[in-house]
Formats: structure tokens, sequence, C-alpha cells
């Protein structure tokens, strides 16, 4: 089994690579169309930057550089379609794939990025640019799988601590995607491959090293990779109900489990259970990512209006959240979160990002008079961020995916799905669908709370949201936690 993580991981290095290397260039993209396209006022482009200029004159009114926010709106709202497309298509990649097999709707989805990618390499028009877009972002599904995988061969004790390499994948390609992409941005193209004199995109050489990352991806995952839906690991419970919750356990306190005798639930309340279990985690990821990712967007509109921070400073700040999340993953995370479980480790998580939302919001008091207070203030919700990226995702689809596990019929030997909604892939799909759409509304009503009513406000408005979130966890998850083993 260790050898099909590695595999796993492997190709998560690989997609996200190629998922990265775009992210620093979304705002010279369209500088390059803005200036390609800005004679046609009836084109795609000109409409689409006349509606988010409308929108952004409603709310904000910046006395310079106006042109630049529409620019970085335009950006969230391109990453708003990629999370909207991710929100229909996941829960139906995820039934594919309990229908047809994980490797062969993975190999599916991978084709499609490929296509995305070849897309991009002669798109010359911004619509082209966006349906380059829309196609990655109705085949992306390397990340979903890769957790479905890890699901089918892992037990529960395990199963946290090997989906951790699945943060540390995108901590490691967060840190290294967006410079290489931006490295590529300012090389052309060997003259071999445009030697036929077709016009292609400004970015094609990142976008060509994207093609050659997904390609091999592919022939990597179709030559590795073998089947493993249908997989039940030997340690599941006998009655197949391995959700990895106390059995016979209540949470005490501090977050630990004594062992108390507790009534046995027939079947089909185990299955009530586990599906209520599952519908508040989709509610949960949902609201954390919507704010979150509010967050994330936002953070470079605090440095660039209150700092006048250039790119690369933001850029080094980006990479310090990514570096100290990659640390924790594979030091912390993965040896702490069976012994804690995960729904004391994502509550620790989203506390953190409540604590950083109070020190961004306390941070503009500080600008004017005391500039390196407000400077470490800043350093230090970025290390509380860190943390939460390290623990709360992962922890959440870990608690997610083991609600889901299958047992074995004792006749045929064959598994068994106990219930419809229980199937892994369809219900860690509706699971990651619930985080894109938080991923896709959240930016867009951070924006507007930051320009209408600005940082402070829009920070702890969302820290008390994080801290009723916290709460509200506690209460509905922290009763359904793992035995504690010594």
């Amino acid at each position: 089994m260790a050898k099909i993580e590695t595999i796993v991981f492997l190709s998560l290095v690989l997609d996200l690579f190629a998922f990265t290397i775009p992210l620093p260039l979304f705002p010279r993209i369209i500088e390059w169309y803005t200036v390609r396209e800005t004679g046609d006022p009836s084109g795609f482009l000109s409409r689409t930057l006349q509606f988010v200029s409308g929108v952004r004159s409603i709310l904000f009114k910046p006395g310079a550089n106006s042109k630049k926010w529409d620019v970085v709106l335009l950006g969230g709202l391109m990453g708003s379609l990629f999370s909207t497309l991710q929100w229909l298509v996941s829960p139906r990649i995820g039934a594919l794939s309990d229908k047809y097999g994980r490797k062969r709707i993975l190999l599916l989805t991978m084709a499609g990025n490929i296509l995305s990618a070849v897309i991009w390499i002669q798109s010359t028009s911004f619509a082209s640019y966006m349906l380059s877009r829309a196609v990655g972002g109705l085949s992306e599904g390397n990340v979903q799988l890769a957790i479905a995988i890890i699901s089918d061969i892992t037990t529960p004790a395990n199963r946290g601590k090997a989906l951790a390499h699945v943060g540390i994948a995108f901590a490691i390609c967060f840190i290294i995607g967006p410079p290489i992409g931006a490295y590529f941005a300012t090389r052309p193209l060997p003259p071999a491959l445009t030697a036929g004199g077709m016009e292609l995109n400004i970015y094609a050489a990142p976008a060509f090293l994207t093609l050659v990352l997904l390609t091999a991806e592919t022939l990597f995952l179709a030559l590795a990779l073998p089947e493993t839906r249908g997989r039940v690991m030997k340690s599941s419970p006998p009655n197949g109900h391995a959700n990895g919750h106390a059995a016979n356990g209540v949470a005490n306190g501090n977050g630990h489990a004594k062992e108390q005798p507790k009534p046995k639930l027939t079947r089909e309340e185990d299955i009530d259970r586990r599906i209520n279990i599952l519908r508040t985690l989709r509610a949960i990821h949902f609201m954390f990512l919507g704010i979150f990712s509010g967050v994330e967007f936002t953070l470079t509109f605090l440095t660039f209006d209150l700092l006048d921070w250039s790119n690369k400073q933001n850029g080094y700040l980006i990479g310090f959240i990514g570096v100290i999340s990659a640390v924790l993953q594979g030091g912390y995370v993965r040896r702490a979160i069976p012994k804690v479980g995960e729904g004391a480790m994502a509550r620790r998580g989203v506390m953190s990002c409540a604590i950083a939302l109070v020190l961004l919001a306390i941070m503009p008091h500080f600008v004017a008079n005391y500039s390196s207070e407000a400077i470490r203030l800043l350093q230090t919700a970025a290390v509380f961020l860190a943390f939460t990226s390290a623990t709360v995702v992962n922890s959440l689809t870990s608690f997610a995916s083991l609600q889901c596990d299958e047992s074995v019929d004792a006749d045929t030997g064959k598994t068994q799905v106990e219930h419809p909604a229980l199937a892994k892939g369809k219900a860690l799909g509706e699971f990651r669908s619930s985080g894109q759409l938080g991923r896709a509304i959240g930016p867009l009503l951070a924006c507007a709370s930051y320009w209408t009513a600005g940082p402070s406000i829009t920070y702890s408005v969302s820290a008390i949201a994080m801290f009723a979130l916290t709460l509200s966890m506690r209460r509905t998850i922290a009763p359904s936690k793992r035995v504690a083993t010594k």
C-alpha cells in the first residue's frame, strides 16, 4: 500500500505543479489581452471589464489605479469560475469513479486537463483563454480522486496520516510553482516549436511546461497506478463500519476519548448517523473555505493598500506561509492527528485562523505610526494562517472519508456499499464540491466588504464567524471522535 501512496503523492506533485504555474500570470495575461482587444469595445474582454468596472464603482471608487483594481477583481472572477465549475462536477466525477473505477475516471479527467493546456498555448483571444480555464475547471479531478484512492487503501487508524501527504503536495507546489511560472513567462518557446509561424499565447512557454507536466503525469498514472476501487483493508471492524469514531467511547473535555459503555447502534441508525456527520462536514467545509479563501484573496489587497508592497514582497509572504505549512504538515500534523483525532485537529486550525484574523483586523491601526509593529502583526498572522492551511481541510477530508468505509460480504468476498450516500467517490466528491462553492463565493464577498467597510471591519467580522464556527464544530463533531490509542 505504501507504493500506491507514493504513486499518488508523485502524481499530485506533478498535477499541482502544473496547476500553480499560471497563478502569478493572471494579471499580466489580462493586461496582454487588454492591449490586443482594446480597440473592440464589443469584444468579450471589453464587455467583461465594463461589467467588472461597473460592479467595482458601486462598491469602491479608488483615487488612482482603478484599472489595476479591475484587473485584480477580474482575476478573482476567473478563479471563481474555476471553483464554480468544480462545485458542479466534483460529485459527478466521484460517482463515476464509484461506478467505473478510480483509475479510469482519473485518466479521463487528465485528458481534459491536457486539452485545457493545449487551448491555452494557442489562445490569442481572451475568450479562448477563458475556454481553456473552463475546460480545466470541468476536468480537474486529480485531488478528489487521489483522496478517494488513499481512502481505499488505508485503515481508519492511518488515514489521517496518509492524507497529510495531500497537504504536503499542495504546500510544496504552491512554494515552487508560481516562481517557476514567472521564470518561464520571460522565456520564449524554442524556435522549433514556432517554426510554423502560428501565433501563440504570450505565455506559451509556461503553458507548454504545464502541458509537459500533465502529459507526464497521465503516462505515469496509466503505467504505475493500479485500480483501488473495491479494496477494503483487513483491519476494518468486522461490521464494516470503519468510520474511525468511538463505538464505545465519548470525548472528554481535553479532546481525548474515555471508553465508556454505550448502547450499540443498529445498522440503520449507524448509517443515518454517518450520513448526518457528512452533511455537517459539508456545511463546515463550505463555511470555512468561504471565509478563508476571502482572507487569502484580500491579503495582497491589504499589503498593497497599507504597505505599498511589490509583487516580489507579496511572493515572499505567500512563500513564507507555504514553507511553514509544509513543515507543519510533515513534522506535526502526520504525527499528531492519530492521537488527537481529525475533529480536534480541524478545530485547532479554525481557531488559529480566527486568531490570525484578529491580528489582521488590528494591523491597519498600527501602520501610520508603528510600521514595524504592523509588520510583526502581519508576520504573526501569517504563521497562524500557515497552521490553518496545514490542518483544517485535510483533517475535515479525512473525517469525511472515515464515514464511507465499506464492508465485505461474508459469502461473496466482494465489497458492498451500505448506502448510496456513503459511496466513497460520491461522498468525497460532494464534500469537495461544498468547499469549492465556498471558494467561488468567498473572494467576491470579501472584496465587496473590503472595498465598502474596510479591512478592519472585514477581518473582524470574519474572525467572529471563525470563532462561531469553532464553537459549532465543538458541539457537532467533538462527540464523534476516534478513541485515543496508547
